[in-house]
C-alpha cells in the first residue's frame, strides 16, 4: 500500500511543480536561456503527469470491466 501511496503523493508533487515552472515563466525574470530549460522541465512533468493518468485511466476501465463489456458509471464520493 505504501507504493501506492508514495505514487499519487509523486502525482501531486509533479503537479505542484508544474504550477511553479509556469509561474516562473509567467513572471518574465528569467533569461532566454532559463526560460527554455523551465519550458523543457515542464514539458518533461507535464507529459509524466499525463502518463500516470492514462495508466489511471487504464485501472479504472479493468475494474469497472464486466465480461467483455465496459460499464460505464458515474462517480458518486459515497463510493
Amino acid at each position: 500500500m505504501a507504493a501506492k501511496e508514495k505514487k499519487a503523493v509523486d502525482f501531486e508533487q509533479q503537479l505542484k511543480n508544474l504550477e511553479a515552472l509556469v509561474e516562473s515563466l509567467e513572471s518574465g525574470d528569467l533569461s532566454l536561456e532559463d526560460s527554455l530549460k523551465s519550458f523543457e522541465q515542464g514539458i518533461k512533468v507535464a507529459r509524466e503527469c499525463q502518463t500516470a493518468l492514462k495508466q489511471a485511466e487504464q485501472k479504472v476501465e479493468v475494474l469497472m470491466r464486466q465480461g467483455d463489456e465496459l460499464v460505464s458509471q458515474p462517480f458518486t464520493e459515497d463510493d
